[in-house]
């Protein structure tokens, strides 16, 4: 990254700095650019949540795999009608290095709850409890289902924002699965 873009990326974080409207796009293509947040910097943000089971997951737990994390909620009809494809999804490419992850952002849902609308679901991946400081850290989430595809590398490649099809997840993470690792 060259000098003045590095400059132009920390200075967009910094509370209160105007950016003009010379400032350069942000270094992270996806489907929705008004993504915020540090995800959009390259680099997905590291996060520390327990599963469904008890156990913690950090997200650097999967580095050499490409992710498809998918933030959720019990009560969001469009995050279940994606939920069938994800497992599709994870059954077909997990051979090959793909890791779904779910993190429920459900306020008023236990973990047993979660649990259970991910069995009525049949859901074959990693299920997280998730939590303000997690969706802040992936630029807020403001709407949900929001998914982001992480490189092998754990870079974003992709933003995925609402109800999409499972062949656009999938055209996603086979260019993930075989795109080169930036160094």
């Amino acid at each position: 990254m060259n000098t003045a873009l590095a400059a132009l990326v920390l200075a967009s974080l910094i509370p209160g700095q105007a950016q003009t409207s010379t400032s350069a796009p942000p270094p992270v293509t996806g489907k929705h650019p008004q993504a915020t947040g540090p995800a959009r910097l390259g680099l997905a943000p590291d996060f520390a949540l327990e599963s469904i089971n008890g156990e913690t997951v950090h997200l650097s737990d999967f580095r050499g795999k490409v992710v498809l994390l998918n933030f959720w909620a019990t009560w969001c009809a469009p995050c279940k009608i994606m939920m069938p494809g994800f497992v599709d999804l994870q059954n077909q490419y997990g051979p090959l290095g793909l890791q779904t992850v779910g993190v429920a952002l459900d306020e008023d849902a236990s973990k047993v709850e979660i649990g259970e609308s991910a069995d009525k679901l049949r859901v074959n991946y990693l299920v997280l409890i998730g939590n303000e400081k997690v969706a802040k850290a992936y630029g807020g989430v403001p709407a949900l289902p929001m998914s982001f595809i992480v490189g092998r590398d754990g870079r974003v490649t992709d933003v995925i924002i609402g109800l999409k099809d499972k062949g656009e997840f999938e055209n996603d993470i086979k260019k993930a699965l075989n795109a080169q690792p930036q160094k």
